[in-house]
């Protein structure tokens, strides 16, 4: 019996107790939750014994996704499993292995055994990276068979959700063309299905097959990210028919998907304009009947390559106000180069920082009391207390530490005339 089944015949489950407790809220709270398809609880049942289940939704904090993996470029498994550990540490709910370079069966396994943390994948690029490396073919020439073993192999590695870009289809291509795009198709998993359906002149294998993937998927009731492969990769692509299109279909299956008792979440832009933020969350939340929503960014702007980090924090903070439940990484290196380990923590911080400002417009219980306690230890000069309540808090150490201790105790921006201090002796008068 999978999550969502037993959520919807009553019982709670030991996972949504852990969920619960974890979120602060009650259990039943989750199982409603997760019976509406408004919550999910990713953990692989089967094969991720280590991992802790995550819950995702509506009334839940915010989470944050770290992207890692090795390319052809750079196979180094070393430094990747330092990427995990450095994104758990500074906060990471979630990890996401994009590997495509090198010995990525090897790599993922590491990569799960490593953390406790949820894993994500995109088994597509093992099918892809099978074709091309193991068995020398085209990429075209990957069968609709090899999909479905990576698909296996990686929920038999213990990935907990994977990402599979059912909603690119034939139709919606055409869509795509008939309007126009600067930046066509970014998604490295819907080019790849673009292409394929283009050479072989044949629909979507995961489209067409949907029922086979509901099956597999179940049997490690594992969760479906059904993913964005139109999102657009520039602002003048944002909320055109190509994304909708795919978004309507994602909701169609998203139906499917709980009638099979398959836990679901949609994945969105991408590089959106601000003031189109909100319709966009809104627009998932009706289409996709309230299932959670995982964002990319989203991206405020286009030109800021080596910050992205903060085009993406931008856009987040206002996608989780609005209503988004999960929020991926990106780092400075985005659109320049495979992150460094340093880019991992910078990305995971900033999509914090974004999703604890969500939280608090959404009302979320503790979370302006952090902020509350931050600022009665900044009024009493109490910098341990600063350190302990910072989402980074070696940053705050570091800085505190490089500078020349005020003999008054405040910070050498003010020294003697803190504001805090001269308040201080005002009040007393």
């Amino acid at each position: 019996m999978t999550q969502l089944e037993a959520a919807r015949q009553g019982i709670i489950t030991d996972k949504m107790k852990t969920a619960a407790a974890a979120e602060g809220v009650a259990p039943e709270f989750i199982r409603d939750g997760i019976a509406k398809g408004t919550i999910i609880i990713s953990h692989n049942d089967k094969t991720h014994k280590h991992g802790i289940p995550l819950a995702v939704g509506t009334g839940l904090r915010t989470k944050v996704n770290a992207n890692i993996g090795t390319s052809a470029d750079d196979t180094d498994i070393t430094k990747e499993l330092e990427k995990a550990r450095v994104a758990v540490k500074h906060g990471a709910d979630a990890i996401m292995d994009l590997s495509t370079g090198g010995p990525v069966d090897e790599i993922r396994r590491a990569i799960v055994a490593e953390t406790s943390a949820c894993i994500g994948s995109v088994p597509l690029y093992q099918a892809a990276t099978d074709t091309v490396r193991v068995k020398k073919k085209a990429l075209v020439d990957m069968t609709a068979d090899d999909i479905f073993k990576g698909i296996i192999k990686h929920l038999d590695d213990g990935v907990d959700f994977i990402t599979v870009h059912c909603g690119v289809t034939r139709a919606t291509v055409e869509r795509m063309k008939n309007e126009g795009r600067i930046m066509d198709v970014v998604s490295r998993g819907g080019s790849f299905t673009i292409e394929w359906m283009s050479y072989n002149n044949k629909e979507n294998p995961l489209y067409e097959n949907f029922d086979r993937l509901l099956e597999i998927t179940k049997e490690y009731d594992a969760t479906l990210s059904l993913g964005d492969g139109f999102r657009p990769g520039c602002l003048a692509d944002a909320t055109d028919r190509a994304q909708i299109q795919e978004l309507i279909i994602l909701g169609e299956l998203t139906q499917r998907a709980w009638d099979a008792g398959v836990q679901v979440m949609i994945e969105g832009p991408g590089h959106v304009p601000l003031n189109q933020i909100q319709a966009n969350i809104q627009l998932q939340k009706r289409l996709c009947h309230g299932a959670p929503f995982y964002v990319l960014g989203p991206l405020v702007t286009d030109i800021a390559p080596g910050y992205d980090h903060i085009t993406c924090a931008i856009g987040g903070a206002i996608a989780g106000a609005a209503g988004a439940d999960f929020l991926c990484y990106v780092t400075p290196s985005e659109h320049l180069a495979l992150p460094e380990i340093e880019d991992v923590r910078q990305g995971v911080i900033a999509s914090r920082i974004a999703a604890h400002a969500a939280d608090i417009c959404k009302g979320l219980p503790g979370a302006i009391e952090k902020d509350n306690a931050m600022a009665r230890a900044r009024k009493k000069l109490d910098w341990e207390g600063q350190f302990a309540l910072a989402l980074d808090p070696d940053r705050a150490r570091e800085y505190r530490a490089k500078s020349p201790v005020s003999e008054h105790g405040a910070c050498t921006m003010c020294g003697e005339f803190c504001a805090y201090k001269v308040m201080d002796e005002a009040m007393k008068r």
